[in-house]
């Protein structure tokens, strides 16, 4: 998702040019006052797959997009945090719940949004869980014949938990492309 910048976020300037850099290949946003250059880069969601009795904790979500959906528990990374440490606090948000082993699970490019989705897969300590303060309305555990497959909040969230139950658990992660083409999306495995 590209962001139009109308003023310059070092000096001010409204003096704003959209156009390739010298030595670069792609149309970026430059200052024309400072020749500050605004980069616009994807934005990393972190998240995780937790399991309990061969069960998988979902959260009902209570904040736009897809607010009264499910999903898994997973938010955009901060600056300066690990990407455990964010799948980690993005289930203490929406699902209080805790993991103690968790492992990387699956890295997909989501192009048609500009975000990188990685999610992570362990046990949920002691089957705890209850909605967060303020993103999810409901939490609970689905066995896989009862989640409610047409009420998912995302395709990379569908993507995930089929395979989840389609592959291995590996030390490699499962890779991939969600794109949308036409108001469909095509999601290639890698």
């Amino acid at each position: 998702m590209k962001i139009v910048i109308k003023n310059c976020s070092q000096c001010g300037s409204d003096k704003i040019d959209f156009s390739i850099p010298l030595g670069d290949n792609r149309n970026r946003y430059i200052c024309k006052s400072c020749g500050f250059i605004h980069y616009q880069n994807p934005n990393i969601v972190s998240g995780s797959i937790l399991e309990w009795d061969n069960k998988v904790l979902l959260c009902k979500r209570a904040i736009e997009p897809r607010i009264n959906c499910w999903t898994l528990p997973a938010g955009f990374l901060e600056n300066e945090e690990p990407l455990e440490t964010g799948a980690a606090r993005e289930c203490i948000e929406e699902a209080n719940a805790y993991s103690d082993d968790m492992k990387i699970f699956s890295i997909y490019s989501l192009v048609h949004i500009s975000q990188i989705y990685i999610m992570y897969y362990g046990s949920l300590r002691d089957g705890k869980h209850s909605p967060g303060l303020e993103e999810s309305f409901d939490t609970r555990l689905y066995d896989k014949e009862d989640i409610p497959w047409d009420e998912l909040a995302f395709p990379i969230i569908t993507e995930n938990l089929k395979l989840f139950y389609e592959k291995e658990k590996s030390d490699m992660p499962h890779t991939g492309i969600v794109d949308k083409i036409d108001n469909e999306y095509i999601i290639t495995r890698n």
